[in-house]
């Protein structure tokens, strides 16, 4: 029996077998597809350049900022140099600002705020009066017309300048000097239209009305501040102002290297010779910018305050100096009409560390005296017989003498066709003295000196002979200056060293060589004779002096950081004799002053504790036709262990009496050990 019925369905072939509802959707979808595709050929054929001009005139760039400088410390932590903040208002310029944007808001912004106007040129005030459009409009109508842009707008300044700035109003003035400092900003930089002396009132009104005035803001600007006094301000040194901007001579070199025009820049002394340490790293803004005007910023990055100096100088220390230095310079000038100052350096013999740097100048047409602690390393002086000690030792190396054999008697020296020339002590030859090397440092034999000189130079002399040695001694004896530091710059880290001066050396002035050996003839720097000192109470090394002992951080309330770089010792050159030769020197500078000879030149420095060595010097020096001495002064303490060199100088003395030199150095010493041994 069957269960189930074939069924046969019979179906048209030509019969499509979709639904049709789902027809009606495959259409829905092609009409939408359609309607799409017609509103982008729309968008493309009408609007797309359109699109494309909006895209293309939105922007992301960064901006940077200014940061604080780095601070100057001293020795002891104390702020030599600081930073004072002050609130300032500021204009960040966007991408192509036309001019006539900017002459709007410099005149809005001169409604709220007041800015100097003295040294606006007429070119600045042509420039902002052209640069509202119906200024311009109205000018060049009245001036010849030009194909070349740069040829018509030149008529049209001249025209302004001729018939139009001189009646501009303060309140035109005022917002020609907003507008001279707008304009002169790079796109995306920020320059301060008032970055001091800016009111409550001002702030005020500006932050009200801010918004309409795109890339106005309020800020924060700083500038240079000096707690503890000015002291050693020559030796700091200064930084630009916005004013004066970046120091043309390497404007070039600056501007690559990030600054913007009317950056602080250090520019001279210590602020110039750590300038890249002291500058800091300037912050990051992203700056959305539509059409070239600001929309947004968005501070990416802080900047970072600069790194700080210290400074191997105590500000005390240094200040007590500077008014000892001071105060005898005024007492020498009161009697001493041609004294141009007086200078001192105070030096670690082992590191080269410099503990005070001070000097005085003064005005030989007023007699004022200001400080110029700077003179110290750019000031160069006959020394007179402090470099004895220099012209021994080249003789010791040289082989004209030795430690065991340096006898020789102390007699003028008297040669053909030129003047006798003679110790102090012996004039008329009736004191010769039998002297060694270092009983001659101890009465400071000028003969001694001559002779050795003499002997370097091949000569064998004779009282009434003619000076034939070879001009080549000038060489030989300025040699072994150099060695210790004389004649040569000393590596100091401060721009601006002077090397000294050099006299003649050709053969006609000969006879100079016997003034050149006994500090009559060069001229040295303070900073020099306490190199040389050094030099020799250390035993033969000669260090670069530095002001600058490390390179510290700042912490996060302010206050000074972690040392980053401490300054290691710089040996420039080392003198390899035989420690007997030093042996010598340095008796001879106890001699000066503990000898037994009456003559001997620093007994007054005898009392001092702990005991000193020392060299004194008086050169002969003129002013004009007027004859004059300079009174210096080398010496070093303790004298078995040194810790502690003094150089000083006293220029231009026309008076007979006063130990000046002598006077200063007990002062420093009792100073130093005050202070130092605290």
């Amino acid at each position: 029996m069957k269960l189930f019925k074939k069924i046969t369905i019979n179906r048209d072939p030509n019969k499509s077998h979709i639904p049709f509802r789902l027809n009606f959707l495959f259409f829905i979808v092609f009409l939408l597809f359609a309607a799409l595709i017609a509103q982008l050929a729309y968008l493309q054929v009408d609007y797309g350049q359109k699109f494309r001009s909006t895209v293309n005139s939105a922007n992301n760039t960064t901006a940077t900022g200014n940061v604080q400088r780095g601070s100057i410390y001293d020795s002891t932590g104390r702020v030599l140099v600081g930073n004072k903040s002050h609130q300032a208002i500021q204009y960040t310029k966007g991408l192509s600002v036309a001019s006539t944007k900017m002459y709007e808001v410099a005149n809005k912004l001169g409604e709220y705020l007041t800015i100097p106007t003295d040294t606006l040129t007429d070119r600045n005030l042509a420039d902002y009066y052209l640069a509202g459009a119906a200024n311009l409009k109205s000018v060049a109508k009245k001036v010849k017309t030009s194909s070349d842009d740069d040829v018509l707008y030149a008529r049209e300044v001249a025209y302004a300048e001729k018939h139009i700035i001189n009646n501009l109003t303060s309140t035109q003035k005022n917002a020609a000097a907003i507008y001279y400092k707008m304009s002169s900003a790079y796109s995306l930089s920020t320059v301060n239209i008032k970055s001091t002396g800016v009111t409550s009132t001002e702030l005020a009104e500006i932050g009200e009305h801010q918004s309409e005035m795109p890339g106005v803001k309020v800020g924060t600007s700083w500038t240079r501040s000096y707690p503890n006094g000015t002291d050693l301000s020559s030796v700091l040194g200064t930084v630009t102002t916005e004013k004066q901007g970046l120091p043309s001579d390497s404007i070039k070199t600056l501007l690559a290297e990030g600054y913007s025009r009317d950056d602080s820049v250090g520019q001279s002394q210590l602020e110039k010779q750590y300038e890249n340490v002291l500058r800091g790293t300037k912050s990051q803004t992203e700056v959305k910018t539509q059409d070239g005007v600001i929309q947004k910023e968005i501070k990416k990055y802080g900047g970072q305050k600069g790194d700080n100096v210290q400074l191997t100088i105590n500000s005390k220390f240094q200040k007590k100096v500077q008014s000892i230095i001071m105060s005898e310079a005024k007492t020498v000038g009161s009697s001493n009409a041609y004294s141009p100052g007086a200078y001192a350096v105070v030096m670690n013999p082992s590191t080269g560390a410099i503990y005070a740097l001070a000097g005085a100048s003064r005005n030989l047409s007023t007699g004022k005296v200001t400080e110029n602690a700077l003179g110290t390393i750019n000031q160069s002086f006959v020394m007179g017989s402090v470099v004895k000690g220099a012209t021994v030792m080249g003789a010791l190396q040289d082989g004209v003498i030795t430690p065991t054999n340096s006898t020789l008697t102390d007699t003028p020296i008297k040669l053909a066709g030129t003047a006798t020339k003679s110790s102090w002590f012996n004039k008329n030859g009736g004191t010769s003295l039998s002297l060694n090397a270092s009983t001659a440092m101890e009465v400071s034999s000028n003969s001694y000196m001559m002779q050795l000189a003499m002997k370097e130079g091949n000569f064998s002399y004779a009282s009434g002979k003619a000076l034939t040695m070879s001009n080549s001694v000038f060489s030989k004896l300025r040699g072994y200056f150099n060695e210790f530091g004389l004649g040569v710059k000393t590596g100091i880290d401060l721009p601006g060293e002077a090397s000294g001066y050099q006299g003649s050396s050709a053969q006609k002035d000969i006879g100079k060589a016997l003034d050149l050996s006994y500090g009559n003839y060069d001229a040295y720097t303070t900073i020099q004779l306490a190199q040389y000192i050094a030099t020799m109470a250390n035993g033969g090394q000669r260090i670069a002096p530095h002001i600058v002992s490390a390179i510290t951080g700042t912490k996060s309330n302010g206050s000074q950081g972690a040392v980053k770089t401490n300054v290691k010792p710089r040996v420039l050159n080392t003198i390899d004799v035989p420690s007997s030769y030093f042996d010598v020197v340095h008796q001879g500078y106890w001699d000066v002053v503990h000898g037994s000879m009456t003559q001997r030149t620093g007994s007054a420095l005898a009392s001092l504790s702990p005991a000193v060595a020392a060299k004194s010097g008086t050169a002969e020096t003129f002013h004009g036709t007027t004859s004059t001495e300079t009174l210096s002064l080398v010496t070093y303490a303790p004298y078995k262990n040194p810790k502690v060199v003094i150089a000083v100088a006293f220029p231009g003395i026309t008076a007979t009496s006063g130990d000046y030199n002598m006077v200063v150095a007990k002062q420093i010493y009792a100073a130093f050990w005050k202070y130092y041994n605290k």
